[in-house]
């Protein structure tokens, strides 16, 4: 008889084990998803930053929110891979930044909130309704890249008056720097520069766009997105190798 209680209670132990862990999981946290345009090394001092001020509001990773970061390092193809695994995961909001990345991640969901930490121009490349109102489930910052970009052309004559022939390079699968080179190109035209236009699409298109306009330029304009910033130092190297003055138009280039 005690044998058989014995037996029975191991059996209610059995079925009663599964249930006392499952009560003891811990509830999902809300979750970050992160999709960084560049690459994590380029991007170090504003994650830096992001989580900085999200501990200042009380939002701490591991303990009371976790972050999926994903990177694409500078490589455009890669972002709607990214933004339909990050929905995959079914996390709580995705942060962002640049046109072409908010772009694919709109296009992955509807649903999910976007935040972009920067767009060079929000309403010109579609990501936004207006700026009063901006609908849907995108909103974030702009830094005004293509209206300040005849302000950047106007100093880069000041620091160097001998300019005549200048090229801009600019990734042309980014519909935010596509738009910043056509407003360069117009207003170097009002100052009666020589242009040239160096459109790329991935970083091996670099080094053979400055063999193009090799002794055909004296100044560069590079055209700021996600592919120029990782790909900096490279952009600055063969500059320098060509002597070549060059604005850019964030200061981390």
């Amino acid at each position: 008889m005690r044998r058989r209680e014995f037996i029975a209670g191991l059996s209610g132990m059995a079925i009663a084990w599964p249930i006392a862990v499952g009560a003891q999981q811990p509830a999902k946290l809300p979750t970050i998803g992160f999709l960084g345009a560049g690459s994590s090394s380029a991007w170090t001092q504003w994650t830096a930053a992001f989580v900085q001020r999200l501990r200042e509001r009380g939002w701490i990773d591991g303990r009371t929110i976790a972050i999926e970061y994903r990177w694409a390092d500078g490589r455009s193809e890669r972002y709607a891979e990214i933004a339909a695994e990050l929905v995959r995961l079914k996390v709580d909001v995705i942060v962002t930044g640049g046109a072409e990345a908010v772009i694919a991640v709109k296009q992955a969901t509807s649903v999910v909130p976007i935040v972009f930490a920067v767009a060079a121009d929000p309403l010109g490349t579609g990501l936004v309704a207006s700026l009063a109102r901006p609908g849907g489930n995108v909103t974030g910052l702009s830094v005004l890249f293509t209206d300040l970009a005849g302000k950047r052309l106007e100093y880069f004559r000041e620091v160097a008056p001998n300019v005549h022939r200048l090229a801009v390079m600019a990734n042309v699968a980014s519909p935010s720097a596509t738009l910043e080179m056509r407003e360069v190109q117009a207003i170097a035209r009002t100052f009666g520069l020589e242009l040239t236009a160096s459109e790329i699409r991935r970083p091996e298109d670099i080094a053979p766009a400055f063999e193009a306009f090799k002794d055909r330029v004296d100044a560069l304009y590079v055209c700021s997105d996600p592919l120029m910033v990782t790909n900096r130092t490279r952009v600055s190297t063969l500059a320098l190798v060509q002597h070549l003055p060059t604005m850019h138009g964030i200061r981390e280039c």
